[in-house]
């Protein structure tokens, strides 16, 4: 029985989300416009330098400039759902949820699933988009690297929610996020491979999970997604995984017990 209404809390909390969000379907589409903009006039300035992939060399440079957008996106895209949950705090709808009996875990998952659904449909569109600029990569491993772009979007959305729900205020919720998306970005080779990088810069990125994340969606998008890169990347996207819904999880039975 208390399964049965976990699963019915969390579905009723991911439906009211998702309605919120096929109102204004133009911020899916805000989101996807970043991404789009670096292929459009980014990608060409890579397409004559001897780019290297993650462990083995790769002739076609979208296969690793794609990549990182992928993760890019699962990150930056999620990164800042929270907005929307202190814009609820203040109209009373956390209040209200208080006092209802409904799992605080569901009260969090219902709203990660949706963002889970909406980075995963942007981040397919995203694919598609790339193809006519040259992008060719084996589909098995497109797939996975949409995957775990709804794995970072778990992760880094629940962190979002976490912290709004700890600051409850849009001024220092903003920077924070920033603070932390930069040092994530110049640190995971998103743009380029850290096999560019200065030796002492790619040991610091070595510490940096998301590295191994991008370099193992490269590896999915370069070969069949069997090589210790890719697995290596899989098991750094997880940890992420699970220290973004632990600390969220926390923070939702704390808030709005």
């Amino acid at each position: 029985m208390g399964s049965r209404t976990f699963i019915h809390d969390t579905l009723l909390i991911f439906s009211r989300s998702m309605r919120l969000s096929l109102r204004n379907p133009i911020w899916v589409l805000l989101n996807l416009t970043q991404p789009v903009l670096y292929l459009a006039l980014f990608g060409p300035l890579l397409e004559d330098l001897p780019l290297a992939g993650p462990g083995e060399p790769v002739d076609n440079t979208w296969r690793i400039f794609v990549p990182g957008l992928l993760v890019q996106l699962g990150i930056f895209g999620a990164s800042f759902v929270g907005f929307g949950l202190i814009a609820e705090y203040r109209s009373g709808v956390v209040e209200r949820m208080r006092v209802t009996p409904a799992s605080r875990m569901a009260l969090l998952l219902g709203r990660v699933m949706r963002d889970v659904i909406v980075l995963t449909v942007q981040a397919t569109l995203l694919v598609l988009v790339a193809i006519p600029f040259g992008l060719r990569a084996p589909w098995p491993g497109v797939v996975a690297g949409i995957l775990v772009v709804g794995l970072l979007a778990a992760a880094f959305s629940s962190f979002s929610y976490a912290a709004a729900l700890r600051l409850k205020s849009e001024d220092s919720l903003a920077p924070l996020l920033n603070g932390l998306a930069l040092p994530l970005l110049l640190l995971s080779g998103i743009l380029l491979p850290m096999t560019l990088a200065p030796r002492w810069l790619e040991l610091v990125s070595d510490v940096n999970p998301l590295k191994h994340t991008v370099d193992g969606v490269r590896a999915f998008f370069a070969v069949d997604g069997s090589t210790s890169t890719a697995l290596w990347g899989i098991a750094a996207t997880i940890f992420v995984v699970l220290v973004g819904l632990a600390f969220g999880a926390r923070t939702f039975r704390r808030e709005t017990g």
